[in-house]
Parts: structure tokens; C-alpha cells; sequence
């Protein structure tokens, strides 16, 4: 799609119910020619002076990413899966009682929470994204890995997500969250509530978000688990949520963690926590209706992403 929004919100303004359109892939342009004041002490007379801002071409950059997805060296060829992991993984730490965590501060650059379980293997990603930072040196790591999950999706065929810049990077490692926010696989819906109602997100949210799930697959060395959930995991679609009711589920006999492979072919799986959307009564009518809808699906799962990448941002 080359383009990092395609999308516009209404913004409410007070009074009279009126609205005006906010065209999301524009604000990064806000304020680029500003300029601040500083005087010159040596001299004696107090010249000012105008320093400009340097000017992020977003749209650069996300061409650059772009650019990168295809990876034969990768899983199934696609960097695509790995980089919406990162945008997660990085705003899926937020806190809405301590307003601590989320995408702002891309704090998974220190340790601890670079070596925390759920991040194994997102070392890949940042390597891989370090090029594109060191030629844009102004855009924060923050705002590159999420605008890097964007691309992603949007590349792969996704939704256009609303996006944002503006992130700010933290430069201590005291600024890293604890160990635990991020979803525990093994768990059933009890734990999947908690952690994604830490963060503010209703039952109907964290279907949806899960519906990404259609992409990349798990690996042994890092998840423990074993496998791709959909038959196309370099596409987003609403694959996930058709996987989940079509296919018959059953053990996995081995020596990993406990997950679901399908009975015919053995070769899709599913974790404790994605059964746990078809098991609890709340969660299953999400499921079904994303499974008949794609758009349904795609539009709310725009807005959702959109919300989970705005998670810790001022």
C-alpha cells in the first residue's frame, strides 16, 4: 500500500456536537518548520538565532521497511510477522493504573526487558531495523518499530491503521517495565482478561487484536511452542478466527509445552490461550462474527492496533 495512513478520525469539539477531520498520516508534518530561540552569550550583543527541526520523511522511511519484508533467509520469507511482534511486545506492556509501559520509550532496547521470555527472539528484529534507524537518526526507535508492525500489516494485506508519530525513547533501562505483562500462552481466559484489562481493552478488543494471529508462527527456541496457527502466515487475514471453528483441535503428543495442533494434517497449532476464545461464552461471539466478517474483522482490528501503539504516549 506505501502509504503509512490512509485513514481519518473525527475528533469531537466542545459545543454543539460539530467535528473536524484529523488526517492522521499528515501530523508527523506538524511543526517541522518551527524553530526555537537560544542566544549567543560570546558575543556582545545578544544575536538570536533560528534553529530548524530536522524534517522525518515518514513516508521514507516506511518504504524502507517496506523494502525489507521480503526475507528468504526468514521464516516462510516474510520479516513482516516479526516486526508486528516487535510493535506488540513493545505497547503490550502498558499499565492503565500506573500509566507505566506501552510503545512510548522503546524501552525493550535495555535489560532487563530485552531478556524477559516473551521478547526471545525479537533481537532479530531490532538488528533489522537498526539500518533504516541509522540512516533516519531523528525518528525514535518507538516511533520506527511501531510504524514498522503498520507496514507490516498493511503489506501483508491488512487494514490501513491509523498511525501516529511522536514517540519519545527513554535512555535509562530503569524505565523498563516488569517481567509478566505480556500475555502468558499457557494460560485460559482468566489470564487473558487480566492482562489485556490492565491495559484497557474490552473482550471484544482483545479478539480482534488477537486475530493476528493469522500471522508468522512459533518456534521451540523461543515461545516453546511449535507451528504456524494458519495455512497462510505471511497474509493477514481472518484466518485465525476460521482456523479456530473449522478445524478440530486435539493434543499435541511431545515433549513442549501443552498446545493444540489440528487432527487432519498436524501441521497448524493453536496455544491454551487461542482455544481460550472458543471455550469462554464471551469471547466465542467475537470469534464466530470475524470469521463471517472480514471487513467487520479488518475495521476492528484497525482501531484496535491503533489504540494498543497510542498505549503510554503523553
Amino acid at each position: 500500500r506505501r502509504a503509512y495512513s490512509t485513514e481519518k478520525t473525527e475528533q469531537k469539539t466542545g459545543g454543539g456536537g460539530g467535528s473536524k477531520i484529523l488526517w492522521l498520516g499528515a501530523i508527523g508534518l506538524i511543526g517541522a518548520g518551527a524553530g526555537y530561540y537560544y542566544y549567543n552569550t560570546n558575543s556582545t550583543l545578544n544575536t538570536t538565532k533560528v534553529l530548524k527541526k530536522p524534517i522525518i520523511d515518514y513516508q521514507k522511511v516506511y518504504n524502507e521497511i517496506a523494502d525489507i519484508l521480503e526475507d528468504n533467509d526468514w521464516d516462510d520469507g516474510s520479516n513482516g510477522p516479526i516486526f508486528v511482534r516487535l510493535a506488540w511486545h513493545a505497547a503490550g506492556t502498558y499499565d492503565k493504573e500506573s500509566k507505566t509501559g506501552g510503545s512510548n520509550g522503546a524501552t525493550m532496547r535495555f535489560s532487563p526487558e530485552s531478556d524477559h521470555g516473551a521478547n526471545a527472539g525479537l533481537k532479530f528484529a531490532r538488528d533489522k531495523l537498526e539500518p533504516i534507524k541509522e540512516k533516519n537518526p531523528e525518528i525514535s526507535y518507538s516511533d520506527l518499530w511501531s510504524l514498522a508492525g503498520v507496514t507490516a500489516i498493511q503489506e501483508m494485506g491488512g487494514p490501513a491503521i491509523p498511525w501516529i508519530p511522536g514517540r519519545k525513547d527513554a535512555d535509562v533501562a530503569t524505565a523498563c517495565t516488569p517481567d509478566g505483562r505480556l500475555p502468558d500462552a499457557s494460560k485460559g481466559p482468566t489470564h487473558v482478561r487480566d492482562i489485556f484489562y490492565r491495559m484497557g481493552f474490552d473482550d471484544r478488543e482483545i479478539v480482534a487484536l488477537l486475530g493476528a494471529h493469522a500471522l508468522g508462527r512459533c518456534h521451540p527456541d523461543r515461545s516453546g511452542y511449535d507451528g504456524p496457527w494458519t495455512s497462510s502466515p505471511t497474509m493477514f487475514t481472518n484466518g485465525f478466527y476460521t482456523e479456530l471453528l473449522s478445524k478440530k483441535w486435539v493434543d499435541k503428543k511431545w515433549k513442549g509445552p501443552k498446545q493444540f495442533i489440528d487432527k487432519e494434517t498436524g501441521e497448524l497449532m493453536m496455544t491454551p490461550a487461542d482455544m481460550a476464545l472458543v471455550q469462554d461464552k464471551q469471547f466465542k461471539p467475537w470469534v464466530e462474527k470475524y470469521a463471517k466478517d472480514e471487513e467487520l474483522f479488518f475495521k476492528d482490528f484497525a482501531a484496535v492496533f491503533h489504540k494498543l501503539l497510542e498505549l503510554g504516549v503523553p
